[in-house]
């Protein structure tokens, strides 16, 4: 089976209260499943990366074979396809915690969207729901 995830992640105060939210859709974009959660303190690109590891698994679990990641951020792209290098150890083992979770399926690709992209105002509307339930 073919899906597509759009994650986003995001932070109050950066570093500050933070959540992640992703969107996972069928070939034809139509949505199959939505995850929101707070994941504590944590920076814009930590809970980023957070957010494309919850899609990985997610991704997993509902026995995707092929997926296509969509993201807003042009960091976690281009350091997820290895434009970037990863020059933080904290974000170095979210990096490998999501090869890890992409290599449990057979085929993985990393894609840049506008932040104005009906699927990652999706994404980013669950991120803020997460935070505003959370008291944040």
């Amino acid at each position: 089976m073919k899906l597509k995830i759009y994650t986003d992640g995001g932070a109050r105060g950066n570093p500050g209260p933070a959540a992640i939210g992703v969107v996972v859709c069928n070939e034809k974009d139509e949505v199959v499943f939505e995850h929101q959660d707070t994941i504590g303190e944590a920076t814009n690109n930590i809970a980023e990366y957070c957010a494309l590891i919850a899609g990985l698994e997610i991704a997993y679990r509902l026995k995707a074979k092929s997926l296509q990641c969509y993201t807003d951020s042009q960091l976690l792209m281009n350091q997820m396809n290895g434009s970037f290098k990863i020059k933080t150890d904290h974000i170095r083992t979210l990096s490998e915690r999501a090869r890890r979770a992409a290599k449990q399926l057979d085929s993985v690709t990393y894609h840049h969207l506008p932040r104005e992209h009906v699927m990652i105002k999706q994404a980013d509307r669950l991120v803020n729901q997460a935070l505003n339930q959370g008291g944040h």
